[in-house]
């Protein structure tokens, strides 16, 4: 049966991490002198109350987890932190019901970045600081973190980077899980800090260059002002963030490679990075040509703001420097099946993952050569590794997943009043952790303040299920899950 123990054990751990970063935000709150604080402060000591009661919990336990509690585990530690991640919203009265301070903080951890807040420009320093850090911490995943921090605390950390990892292939570069996890989230800050300095250079403040540089890395999407980056009306930071999105969308594990190994070759030979960019490039000069012909804009304009939209959805970070809902009803389909596909596994974007992509394409070729050669055997590789079948069966269930969640999700917000195409894309932007929408109703420079809050709350489990990809969370109600063989 699931071992309890080490799950409190490991939630209260968790919980003094998220004490910490809530630490950071009230000295920050301390130094701007604003009415916050106190919200901060007894929004640790809560969190760190509630962390020493799951301690409690927890003693005497084995370091020791099954596979079975890794999902458990995972699965717990993103609603907790999401919940205790709202306190300080409610706490400073910013957001006044549990409904909306529980949506703002879910879409942070999910790195979803959409946010209900009307106006964002008015919350204090801290608050502002806050939401970004959710994102960021979000970015890579809760759990992987205490990897790479707390090795002795996670036994069984390979099935909880099975149970949290995204993508259907799990690549590690070091034979330690734990060394694997600290390059990573090496590779992760250097490309937060690298984002900041770029954004302080292109003439953003250091607040600003720190936020932006935040939500950018982790493809979150969150803004400190209304407008996001439009708000600087700047070409040099629209191209920065272009680029950092973009880095931050491909596989970290290729990233190490191709960056500190030196092994650049490897980034241009990969089959899913090959996809990545085709698809960028291919949906970038659509969309350009449609704003040259029907928008009137002229060229450098057309190719900076297609670029913007395409990669902001594509690696489902969300920000925007225009009001896409402005533009051709058909460059709405076009950023729809970008949002859908999504950047690179191993990444810290949503989506169903261009290495999924790159199999279902595979599967379908070799349907065509089988009508040709029924007897032929056709196996599926990607870069030289053959896909067993249990992962082409795998990849056929998430696909039909997401698809029928996204359908019965869109159904219920038509049935309670919401317009055809903000339904589809909001349930396309929740389940592939992107943010903005498309449509009349919610726009995708819009706050979401305006759905119901019945909506609100099946939304709040879908951007979950979206960044644990769907499986993890679902297999907690499968009732072989819960057998005790």
């Amino acid at each position: 049966m699931v071992n309890f123990r080490i799950i409190s054990k490991i939630i209260g751990s968790l919980l003094f991490i998220e004490g910490q970063f809530l630490g950071w935000c009230a000295l920050m709150s301390f130094l701007y002198h604003e009415d916050d604080l106190m919200a901060f402060l007894i929004s640790l000591l809560i969190t760190f109350g509630s962390g020493f009661f799951f301690l409690y919990l927890g003693r005497n336990s084995e370091n020791s987890l099954s596979r079975r509690d890794a999902y458990v585990v995972v699965t717990a530690a993103w609603v907790v932190f999401s919940f205790f991640g709202m306190l300080p919203f409610l706490i400073h009265g910013c957001i006044t019901n549990v409904t909306d301070a529980f949506f703002e903080s879910t879409s942070g951890f999910t790195t979803t970045g959409a946010s209900i807040i009307d106006n964002v420009e008015v919350l204090p320093h801290a608050i502002l600081f806050w939401r970004s850090l959710t994102q960021w911490i979000g970015g890579l995943g809760i759990v992987f973190f205490t990897i790479a921090i707390l090795p002795s605390l996670v036994g069984g950390s390979v099935k909880v980077f099975a149970a949290e990892a995204t993508g259907p292939i799990k690549a590690k570069m070091h034979p330690r899980l734990s060394t694997t996890a600290k390059w990573i989230w090496s590779i992760y800050f250097m490309l937060t800090i690298a984002c900041g300095l770029s954004y302080w250079t292109a003439g953003m403040n250091w607040f600003e260059a720190l936020n932006y540089a935040m939500t950018t890395t982790a493809t979150g999407g969150f803004a400190i002002h209304n407008e996001s980056t439009e708000f600087f009306h700047s070409p040099a930071i629209d191209y920065i963030s272009i680029t950092f999105q973009f880095l931050s969308g491909i596989n970290f594990t290729l990233l190490y490679i191709s960056i500190v190994k030196m092994k650049v070759k490897a980034l241009f030979t990969n089959s899913e990075f090959k996809l990545y960019i085709s698809v960028v490039v291919g949906a970038t000069l659509w969309i350009m040509y449609l704003l040259l012909t029907r928008m009137g804009y002229d060229i450098e304009h057309a190719f900076r703001a297609a670029l913007f939209q395409v990669v902001s959805f594509m690696t489902t970070t969300g920000m925007f420097n225009e009001d896409a809902g402005t533009w051709p009803h058909i460059t709405w389909v076009i950023l729809g099946v970008v949002m859908y596909l999504g950047a690179c596994a191993g990444s810290t974007s949503g989506g169903f993952k261009c290495v999924r992509g790159v199999m279902l394409l595979k599967v379908i070729r070799n349907n065509f050569r089988q009508i040709l050669h029924p007897n032929a055997v056709l196996p599926v590789k990607i870069n030289g590794i053959n896909i067993p079948q249990s992962k082409l069966v795998a990849l056929f269930a998430f696909f039909t997943l997401t698809m029928l969640m996204t359908l019965v999700t869109a159904t219920i917000m038509i049935v309670a009043g919401i317009d055809n195409t903000n339904a589809i894309t909001i349930a396309l932007s929740c389940v592939s952790n992107v943010g903005p929408t498309l449509g009349t109703q919610i726009g995708p420079v819009m706050s979401w303040s305006v759905l119901p809050a019945l909506i609100k709350w099946i939304l709040c489990p879908l951007m979950l299920m979206g960044r644990l990809e769907i499986m993890t969370v679902l297999v907690l109600f499968t009732r072989s899950f819960w057998k005790e063989n």
